[in-house]
């Protein structure tokens, strides 16, 4: 009965105050009319708080995401599923789920009534134009009476987690020499080329072509033995996002550090589709991406990636040189000068090919004249030691420049200065 006192709406609470100063009058008067008009007000939130504090409902609840990731701009359909599992029909439902501010207001609905073991699905789209993990839920519903006189509020707690990712936009193939080293699955070479004797056998595993088995270790060893013909080699590489916040300009969905993420995610996603093993690194050291579904370990990544308060690419320059191995480093760069940009120059050597993306700040300032100097003494420092120099001004898509990686050791068209 606390709880249902509790729960009384202003209407109820406005009935109870209006019944108790009602029969109060009455006594004072004497009027037995008054006192009974003041015994119905004043029962009325009263019954009906004892009705909504006795009744159980019971009412599971689940939730879908369609999709459970989304691009930046892009709609994802939330499912609400209510099923009442008791035998008692529900009377009026008000339905409000918990959505970040990011994503939109947050939806309210009205179900009239749930009948017995019934099952209601309701949904609503979410759309969000900034990268980032959001929790949705949990589900609150609050049950009224008839007249509005009490409100009981419950609350489920499962959630679902909804990934805004950066924006993908499709590049164009270009051919990156210097991309496939190290051992894995992409590449294979023979290393049975004197004959059938210098085969390397090894024990069969279930799945192994039976074509291949060795007959001449099978009879020696005993047990089924196979050819070892093929060694495999892996596509590496190593994408730089510069993430310092002092190295670029704007604010928002269209400053100077969203398009680098989206440049990134863009490039991440384009060599991961062509079999490049990508690592993922910043200026604050190497980020942990997951074997298994590259492309969606990177965008997950990337969605929640976030300015850092570093003042140079010291760190990310280590973890690039201590990773090794790589035949491909990609570096998304903001604003810097040529010493840093001499730093970062030095890891490429033979074998290597370095790809420059170098977001023109100054395009994001209104024509900032030192940044403008700055960045072409960067593309000389890093063309000088042989790298491909992408420019992506502000208001350009990757897609349209990408082409220039394919420009070694000097600078793509359109582009002033030189390069050894």
């Amino acid at each position: 009965m606390r709880a249902g006192l509790q729960a009384l709406t202003s209407r109820g609470r406005s009935f109870l105050a209006s019944g108790i100063a009602a029969l109060l009058m009455a006594l004072l008067l004497g009027e037995n009319d008054l006192f009974r008009i003041g015994v119905l007000v004043t029962a009325l939130p009263l019954l009906a708080a004892l009705v909504a504090a006795r009744t159980r409902y019971r009412l599971s609840c689940a939730r879908r995401l369609d999709p459970a990731r989304a691009e930046v701009g892009g709609e994802a359909t939330v499912t609400l599923r209510l099923e009442n599992v008791t035998r008692l029909p529900t009377g009026l439902l008000l339905i409000e789920d918990t959505v970040p501010y990011a994503l939109g207001v947050r939806p309210r609905f009205v179900l009239d009534r749930v009948e017995s073991r019934g099952v209601r699905e309701i949904d609503y789209r979410v759309r969000s134009d900034l990268r980032g993990r959001y929790t949705i839920g949990p589900l609150s519903i609050r049950i009224t009476d008839p007249f509005g006189l009490v409100e009981l509020t419950r609350s489920f707690t499962i959630s679902d987690t909804l990934v805004v990712t950066p924006h993908v936009a499709a590049l164009p193939h270009v051919r990156l020499s210097g991309e496939w080293t190290g051992g894995g699955d992409s590449r294979t070479r023979s290393v049975a080329a004197a004959g059938d004797d210098d085969v390397a056998p090894r024990e069969y595993r279930q799945g192994d072509d039976l074509r291949r088995v060795h007959w001449r270790s099978t009879a020696r060893r005993g047990e089924l033995m196979v050819r070892r013909e093929e060694q495999q080699w892996q596509s590496r590489g190593a994408l730089l996002l510069d993430t310092r916040r002092h190295a670029h300009r704007g604010e928002g969905p269209r400053s100077s550090f969203e398009v680098g993420v989206s440049a990134a995610a863009s490039i991440g996603v384009h060599l991961a589709r062509e079999g490049l093993g990508l690592r993922l690194v910043t200026d604050q050291g190497a980020e942990h991406l997951t074997d298994t579904g590259l492309s969606w370990s990177l965008l997950d990544t990337l969605a929640v990636v976030r300015h850092s308060p570093a003042r140079s690419l010291e760190m990310g320059v280590s973890a690039l040189r201590q990773g090794g191995g790589d035949g491909l480093v990609v570096a998304v760069l903001g604003a810097m000068d040529a010493e840093e940009a001499r730093e970062l120059a030095r890891l490429r050597h033979s074998g290597i090919t370095g790809v420059a993306v170098l977001l023109d700040v100054a395009t994001w300032n209104g024509g900032d004249k030192k940044a403008a100097e700055d960045l072409e003494a960067v593309q000389t420092v890093l063309a000088g030691y042989g790298w491909r120099i992408v420019r992506l001004p502000a208001g350009t898509s990757i897609a349209n420049v990408w082409q220039d990686a394919a420009s070694r050791g000097r600078f793509a068209a359109g582009m002033t200065g030189g390069a050894a």
